[in-house]
């Protein structure tokens, strides 16, 4: 799959391995991802996707190669690459004693944003993400829909121009999944590249439209989600999903 473009991600023979523990390690691997796409990572349990989202975000750092976000190295305690893109992670980043205003506000001064952005920002993604009405109360009490949407609007205060989401709509209710999806898909018409992973791969379907699987530290597959199935002779991204990986239970590790 060439891309022509000017790319959001670029891996090149990137190395890694876990000191002590050879189970998830990358051995020269590649990756990119055109600027403004809709990009998911996909593998079993334990395949290297945390990982890799961790690589590419700088909170490890690879052994070899390179990884570059928009052109800048990532992995050098960069500041100017780390306000170039949101991370929402699965498990919850926020203070669960503060409200969401309060965290908004810390995290919104720690993305070096000025007061009066910050509270511009937390106004209109309060409303958006349909917190508005409880932007006092402590997190603490919310519902993990609420907690999930307090997570999302923490990782895109600062407006960045890639956002990785790992599971961002885990544990959630049909409207929270729903309201979450939507809106990501309109910061995308806006040009900001999306890199997701999940489990929900049904759901997948409506965000991505370019993908690759993992296994093993090795991307087995990648192309848009059409031709993949296509190539593969599948109907949905489940089934190519265990074609290509099996159907054996995995562990995380």
């Amino acid at each position: 799959m060439a891309i022509t473009g000017p790319l959001a991600i670029d891996v090149e023979d990137m190395g890694f391995r876990y000191p002590g523990n050879p189970d998830v390690s990358f051995s020269k691997l590649n990756l990119k991802v055109a600027k403004g796409e809709r990009f998911g990572l996909f593998g079993p349990n334990g395949a290297g996707k945390t990982t890799l989202i961790s690589l590419m975000t700088g909170l490890l750092t690879a052994d070899e190669g390179h990884i570059k976000l928009l052109g800048q190295e990532v992995g050098r305690q960069n500041n100017a690459v780390n306000k170039l893109f949101g991370f929402v992670p699965q498990d919850f980043s926020f203070y669960q004693e503060l409200s969401p205003v309060e965290n908004l506000q810390f995290f919104g001064a720690w993305s070096g944003l000025d007061k009066k952005t910050i509270k511009q920002r937390t106004n209109e993604l309060l409303v958006i993400l349909g917190l508005d009405e409880v932007r006092n109360k402590p997190v603490e009490k919310f519902s993990g829909g609420m907690k999930r949407r307090v997570n999302l609007a923490i990782g895109v205060i600062h407006k960045p121009a890639v956002i990785f989401l790992d599971e961002p709509t885990v544990g959630v209710d049909v409207q929270t999944r729903h309201a979450i999806i939507d809106y990501l898909l309109e910061l995308n018409k806006g040009g900001t590249t999306l890199i997701y992973t999940s489990h929900q791969l049904s759901e997948a379907e409506d965000l991505c439209r370019q993908v690759a699987l993992i296994d093993n530290g090795k991307i087995i597959a990648q192309d848009s989600l059409d031709k993949l199935m296509a190539d593969h002779k599948q109907e949905s991204l489940e089934q190519m999903f265990l074609n290509l990986t099996g159907k054996d239970l995995r562990n995380d590790v």
